[in-house]
């Protein structure tokens, strides 16, 4: 077997802001609802059904730069990796086919930090606004930003890059979870149907059922996310996971679980899907 080609760099960047900008906006809806949900103040307090779309534009600025990020550093890390493997093969005679998840995890792994350096400014000022702390996503950023005198610029920057932490803590997982699942599937299809592409709406399905299993898999992480984004003062994981347990018990960790599988499980099939009609499109391979 032949060792996979990069792709060029401008196919994953582009493909990538495509596919983030597309998931993003067609499913905020149901991304708010999920934030109302998971909010400690409750959700008919943070909002209910109404202004669904509050936030919308925190979300416009950061998904294309955010997935373009991601889908830059998974690729040419999956494709490094991918080379060493197939050159290892042809020296020592190995298969080493079973450290392919192995790169997927590491990949995606490292495609998420990159990603969160867009995307985690972007989810406080997103979940404050859907939580109804503030009318806009311009207000949002302009309370933030005019607690400069109180709290310096550096206060300033880590009031930007509340939850961090427990946002890779979540993306993380959630990722080693989906992407190996993900091209686990394509990788099996591509065997039965003799083929080496993988047409968009192939791509949609696989990563429907994978995100499915990773979001509620990792439910739990990602209400404590949202609670630590939402807190009026900054809080440490340990202490706000007790505070949790202690206030809400153990079920208040699958809060909004209903709506993150149905939101990830449709935003799989068009994140992933729309990337590979993207990817198809301007590298020339297989069906869009």
């Amino acid at each position: 077997m032949s060792a996979p080609t990069q792709p060029a760099f401008t196919t994953a960047l582009l493909a990538g802001a495509l596919a983030g900008t597309t998931v993003d906006l067609s499913l905020f809806p149901l991304d708010t609802l999920k934030t109302r949900l998971q909010s400690s103040s409750g959700f008919l307090a943070s909002g209910g059904f109404t202004g669904i779309y509050r936030g919308v534009g925190s979300a416009i600025v950061g998904s294309a730069p955010g997935a373009a990020l991601f889908f830059c550093t998974y690729e040419y890390t999956k494709s490094f990796l991918s080379a060493r493997r197939h050159a290892k093969q042809v020296i020592e005679g190995q298969s080493g086919e079973w450290t392919a998840p192995i790169e997927h995890m590491v990949a995606a792994s490292l495609g998420e930090v990159a990603a969160c350096a867009v995307r985690v400014p972007t989810e406080v000022i997103k979940q404050r606004t859907q939580a109804g702390q503030y009318p806009s996503s311009l207000s949002t950023i302009k309370a933030i930003l005019s607690q400069r005198r109180a709290i310096g610029v550096s206060g300033v920057w880590m009031e930007l890059y509340r939850g961090w932490s427990v946002t890779i803590m979540r993306e993380v997982p959630f990722t080693v979870i989906q992407f190996p699942l993900w091209e686990s599937m394509k990788e099996y299809r591509r065997r039965k149907s003799g083929k080496d592409s993988i047409s968009a709406w192939e791509s949609g399905l696989f990563g429907s059922a994978a995100g499915a299993i990773a979001a509620g898999t990792t439910t739990p992480l990602d209400v404590l996310k949202t609670r630590m984004m939402l807190a009026k003062e900054k809080t440490a994981v340990i202490p706000l996971l007790k505070q949790i347990l202690r206030d809400s018990g153990p079920r208040a960790f699958f809060a909004g679980i209903g709506p993150r599988i149905l939101w990830i499980s449709a935003g799989g099939a068009i994140f992933l899907g729309s990337y590979q009609w993207a990817y198809n499109a301007l590298s020339g391979e297989g069906d869009s």
